[in-house]
């Protein structure tokens, strides 16, 4: 989507005054190589941030002065939590008064609608019935796309079988088969046949990966299964949003044998991006990749960045480990800048 986006630099100065269109694949990647050629380490590193909108009053969110001016730096990459006519704001600010003009992603958790709301993702699930519920996000997804909405974190295709795990409402319940069918159905719904359109979404399957396994049903909780349970029931219906098309995916909470899955390189890297082929983006779940340091495998922020960055999380959401800390630890050598170019095009290229 950010591809689309880069297209409409020099005139897309608010949100969805007129329409455009999709660069071609090769034009896009000349474009995103012009510029990682002239951008500084510190803007490359803010296009790997997303930071939430902020609920200061009554209302909807707004964003803070500090925010207006990380903008303006070109030192953000996204915004969550960010609707109404703030997106109009950020956006003018971002292609008419930063440096390089990058249009930011607006993310937001349209889970069962936006404007028009439909049963909960379970419920839906319930209906055996995946034309209807692509039908469902479809009509979401023209709803909240027209308000400026680019991307939803959304499916949700978490296998669980422990109704004690609050989280259960957002996904389709214990059966692989069923919550893979259902999760290809939502990105289908969500996405349309091309993220360019106006009445798109990318959508973002969550919780990568065995979120819904957490011991006791307590959310956060530890996860300990073997490999072939993982392959077998909790990432099948990841591997099905990947075959569907999704833009993006969003890695868990959780740890799977002790390895945090926003640090887990063999999850992030091998198996999602080596054995399935996605070329999409990796966004953290909420500051996921600053608790690398209370689950004990980054001793700090700079640790927990490096971390994260090497495993495959592409854009960090709300811990301030990237934009804190990555820019010192790629002049200090601990981290290749051209590991940090490589999340960068995925991130222009969406």
């Amino acid at each position: 989507m950010k591809r689309f986006l880069l297209l409409a630099v020099a005139s897309f100065a608010v949100v969805q005054t007129a329409p455009s269109q999709p660069l071609p694949a090769s034009a896009a990647s000349s474009r995103i190589e012009s510029l990682i050629a002239r951008m500084t380490l510190e803007e490359k590193v803010g296009q790997l941030v997303q930071y939430t909108g902020r609920f200061d009053s009554p209302g909807a969110p707004v964003l803070s002065e500090a925010q207006r001016t990380l903008i303006r730096q070109g030192a953000v990459g996204s915004f969550l939590n960010v609707d109404g006519s703030a997106i109009r704001d950020a956006q003018t600010l971002a292609v008419t008064k930063s440096r390089l003009g990058i249009p930011l992603v607006f993310g937001l958790d349209v889970i069962h609608g936006y404007r028009t709301t439909f049963p909960i993702p379970l419920a839906t699930a319930a209906t055996w019935n995946p034309s209807l519920v692509e039908r469902t996000e479809r009509a979401a997804a023209t709803e909240a796309a027209l308000m400026g909405i680019h991307w939803t974190f959304a499916p949700m295709v978490d296998i669980a079988r422990d109704p004690r795990w609050g989280r259960i409402a957002e996904g389709s319940g214990e059966d692989v088969y069923l919550g893979s069918i259902m999760a290809a159905a939502r990105v289908r719904g969500f996405q349309g046949s091309d993220l360019a359109s106006k009445t798109a979404l990318a959508a973002c399957a969550k919780h990568f990966a065995a979120y819904g396994a957490a011991e006791g049903g307590r959310d956060y909780n530890t996860v300990d299964i073997s490999e072939r349970t993982l392959r077998e029931v909790y990432l099948e219906p990841f591997r099905a949003a990947v075959n569907a098309g999704a833009a993006s995916f969003m890695c868990s909470f959780n740890e799977i044998a002790g390895t945090p899955s926003s640090g887990n390189r063999w999850l992030l890297t091998d198996v999602l991006r080596g054995e399935w082929g996605f070329s999409g983006m990796v966004v953290s779940d909420w500051n996921s990749v600053g608790e690398l340091v209370p689950h004990g495998v980054a001793a700090d922020s700079v640790e927990a960045a490096i971390l994260g960055i090497t495993a495959g999380v592409d854009m960090d959401m709300e811990a301030n480990a990237y934009a804190f800390t990555l820019a010192y630890s790629v002049r200090n050598g601990r981290v290749p800048v051209a590991v940090v170019d490589e999340a960068m095009r995925r991130v222009l290229r969406m």
